[in-house]
């Protein structure tokens, strides 16, 4: 079956020398120079023919590999209506994040940021026995979640394309096998894609269930951070690292004593003051969950993670304290706070201030700390939440090796849902034994259209984009380097490899110097180029991999035996 011929002559592609003044990653910088994408609003993208191709290629790859694991494609609204997200909680949980909007009659609605809600009630209303199960249902849609700054280009837009995929089970057993069958067909998926990816721990978010697993693709313009360590195969989202509580022996520890420390309300001056290091002491950071004050304990050389206490909390409300809620509170002193008589304040400390540890911390009086503080014994931990910020070099949790830390994009995320949602829709099938059973539920979700940005990121190279075989918007790129002669036998070539089934973009435009065709060339990024050009009449052309850069002169015919023998 023939291919389709592209001819830049009247192809809908204009391509930049210069990068837009607003892009701060690659991937942003060249699918907008090489004529991909156009930016519409902020966070809003519109496919151009070039780029249309590239994610349409995403797509049937991801489309392939699901169908292969026996996932049925279903196609469900982004316009949703509000009582779905009100009975999972979730209309609140998402917040600022969220589209809402009303109809003409006041009626409430959002725009899907994701739709475990709609796919439990649609199973809801065509399952009702355990013949109908297991079942993976999956959609290829586009999402929306108003970013609070979106930037980077397609790689975190307002307006997305993902694959989502629901696994429905009786069992949990059930469960594990549709969750190990998503996560093998992810595999092939990014192999597929080229893509160099890692299989890390995380956390389950808005989401919610139990296990959980993101697939990571390494890049510096990536969003997170994630944790490898080099003797063993753990990895993990570093928001999704736990350590174990080790409490020690604290009972040679003398008793408290208070220290006279004038004007050492952080930690620096206060390690300077009495000249011991910043992980002697002990910080205790004052935030505010759905109005109520808490307090967070860790060493004094690590910093909190913010994300981690939210998460913790969520849907609470954090927030941290301002000088206003300091006044009339006798028990809080302002860079003077220590856990030991806290009163009414609830303590939550990081698993390194376990019982046992001593510590150097404020003594809850204006210019006084206190040492010989020991956790467990001059004061309670209310709960060990892991909630400081990952270094690199912190012990791995597996075998103690010092860990390495990178940059990654979120290319996937796989969940065991568990009966979050199907207890919130009383999802039941007719059990064998005939009696109600609670389904239990899995959600998988590829990000397609960034997917297109982390393949940028990570493939490109200092002349533009080098897209891998199966996702390029064409097998070959033909380039007329010269003027009639070199441009009829361009289409001439180009014509003999479509009929072969190869898919061709042909640059024949009149007037175009070839130093600019060539150029435009190795920013577009299709994997072989072929150059139609000084030795034309001599039925000679010139073949090079995009990605290499190794160049070979050949006859036409030995030329388009080659590239339709791969």
């Amino acid at each position: 079956m023939a291919a389709q011929v592209q001819r830049m002559s009247r192809l809908m592609v204009k391509t930049l020398r210069d990068d837009p003044a607003d892009a701060e990653v690659l991937s942003h910088k060249l699918l907008v120079r090489a004529g991909y994408v156009r930016r519409t609003a902020a966070g809003v993208w519109s496919w151009l023919p070039l780029g249309l191709k590239v994610l349409a290629n995403v797509e049937r790859i991801v489309r392939e590999e699901m169908d292969a694991v026996g996932a049925q494609e279903v196609l469900l609204p982004a316009l949703l209506p509000k009582e779905p997200y009100e009975a999972t909680g979730r209309w609140e949980e998402y917040g600022a994040e969220l589209f809402r909007l009303k109809d003409r009659r006041g009626g409430d609605y959002l725009l899907g940021p994701t739709h475990e809600e709609i796919f439990t009630q649609l199973v809801k209303d065509q399952c009702s026995s355990y013949k109908d199960l297991p079942v993976i249902l999956y959609q290829i849609q586009t999402k929306y979640r108003d970013e609070a700054r979106p930037r980077a280009g397609v790689l975190r837009g307002r307006e997305f394309l993902m694959k989502d995929s629901y696994s429905f089970d009786t069992t949990d057993e059930g469960l594990a096998e549709s969750y190990a069958l998503h996560r093998a067909a992810y595999q092939k998926i990014f192999e597929r894609l080229g893509l160099d990816y890692r299989i890390c721990a995380a956390t389950a978010g808005a989401m919610g269930g139990s296990k959980s697993e993101e697939f990571l693709a390494p890049a510096t313009a990536g969003e997170d951070t994630f944790a490898d360590c080099p003797s063993c195969d753990f990895a993990a989202n570093t928001e999704a690292i736990t350590y174990a509580l080790k409490p020690v022996d604290g009972s040679a520890v003398p008793a408290v004593e208070e220290l006279d420390t004038p004007d050492t309300p952080t930690i620096e001056t206060l390690a300077a003051h009495l000249d011991v290091p910043a992980s002697a002491t002990l910080k205790n950071l004052l935030v505010k969950v759905d109005g109520d004050i808490v307090a967070i304990g860790v060493p004094g050389d690590r910093e909190v993670d913010m994300d981690k206490v939210e998460a913790h909390f969520a849907p609470a409300a954090v927030e941290l304290v301002t000088a206003e809620d300091f006044e009339g509170r006798v028990d809080l002193v302002r860079g003077y706070v220590g856990p030991q008589g806290l009163g009414k304040v609830t303590y939550l400390a990081d698993p390194r201030i376990a019982p046992g540890t001593s510590w150097i911390t404020g003594a809850n009086k204006q210019g006084k700390h206190a040492k010989n503080v020991v956790a467990g014994r001059d004061f309670e931990v209310e709960e060990y939440v892991d909630v400081v910020v990952v270094q690199e070099g912190d012990p791995c949790p597996s075998c103690g090796t010092g860990l390495k830390l990178d940059r990654a994009i979120e290319i996937g995320h796989i969940f065991q849902l568990g009966r979050k949602y199907a207890d919130a829709f009383q999802l039941d099938v007719l059990g064998q034994q005939g009696k109600p059973v609670r389904v239990t539920m899995g959600s998988y979700g590829i990000g397609v259209s960034r997917a297109v940005a982390a393949l940028a990121e990570q493939s490109a190279d200092d002349k533009g984009l080098c897209w891998a075989a199966e996702v390029a918007p064409a097998d070959v790129h033909v380039v007329a380097a010269g003027k009639a002669a070199q441009i009829e036998l361009a289409l001439d070539v180009s014509e003999q490899l479509s009929a072969a089934g190869v898919r061709v973009l042909v640059d024949d435009r009149a007037g175009v110097s070839p130093g600019v065709k060539f150029t435009d060339a190795e920013l577009i990024g299709v994997p072989t180029i072929l150059v139609a050009g000084r030795r034309t009449a001599e039925g000679v052309v010139e073949l090079k991999d995009r990605r290499t850069g190794e160049r070979e002169e050949l006859p036409v015919a030995e030329a388009i035996a080659r590239i339709t023998a791969n």
